[in-house]
């Protein structure tokens, strides 16, 4: 059963479980789309296909908040959020190892490789700008949980440039060169728009589970 965080005539906020595909894949595996898909032609009794636009993605083992439009208007318009980054997309995430400084910004160029689908830094001519700001709001037995704000949003941002200054999440299979076996730290936790129709500010947050890295940051991340 999908979590529901948000849900009006436009829009349907979740929390995405991890390891879910956010749409199908040749995995074949439950997708959260067609899951969302199937909550509302069955809360709403809806006949056919059910109308519902993906206008941003997570990763497929990062969990968290995510909303998706229930109408065409509100699929454009929180694009154009995206775009400009109307939408504010905060995640936390534990590092393994602590950031110096504590707090700041990050900025790089990076570059996807199709064939592996992994990210690395570039130069500015090779590359596309990637930018974020952190800040630790936690250290404990040389990890760091972090929130982190995003500028851009570029595929695997966040993991690649933490790794590439020696401090990766916890248990990232892909960028962490000894992760360890356990679910990478890293969590969509708020998702800060503009109501697509009355303009009114949404906020949904997700709350990152209580085991694996993030068992020890617990009573900080409850307090934020």
């Amino acid at each position: 059963m999908i979590k529901i965080l948000y849900e009006d005539n436009h829009l349907l906020g979740v929390e995405k479980p991890v390891n879910m595909p956010v749409n199908s894949d040749d995995s074949g595996d439950p997708d959260l789309l067609s899951a969302c898909k199937a909550y509302l032609k069955e809360t709403y009794h809806k006949p056919g296909n059910v109308y519902l636009g993906l206008v941003h993605r997570l990763d497929r083992p990062v969990g968290g908040a995510m909303i998706f439009a229930r109408t065409s208007k509100a699929a454009s318009r929180l694009s154009d959020n995206v775009r400009t980054h109307a939408m504010k997309k905060t995640y936390l995430a534990v590092l393994d190892g602590i950031p110096d400084p504590l707090q700041g910004e990050l900025t790089d160029y990076l570059v996807k490789d199709r064939k592996t689908n992994m990210v690395s830094v570039t130069d500015e001519a090779h590359g596309k700008r990637s930018a974020l700001s952190y800040e630790t709001l936690a250290v404990n037995d040389g990890k760091a949980l972090v929130r982190i704000r995003l500028e851009t949003g570029r595929s695997h941002q966040i993991r690649v440039q933490f790794a590439s200054r020696g401090t990766p999440l916890c248990y990232d299979q892909r960028y962490n060169p000894a992760p360890g076996q356990g679910q990478i730290a890293l969590w969509s936790y708020q998702l800060e728009f503009p109501h697509p129709v009355t303009k009114e500010p949404v906020c949904l947050i997700s709350r990152p589970p209580e085991d694996g890295a993030w068992a020890a940051f617990k009573e900080q991340y409850d307090n934020l």
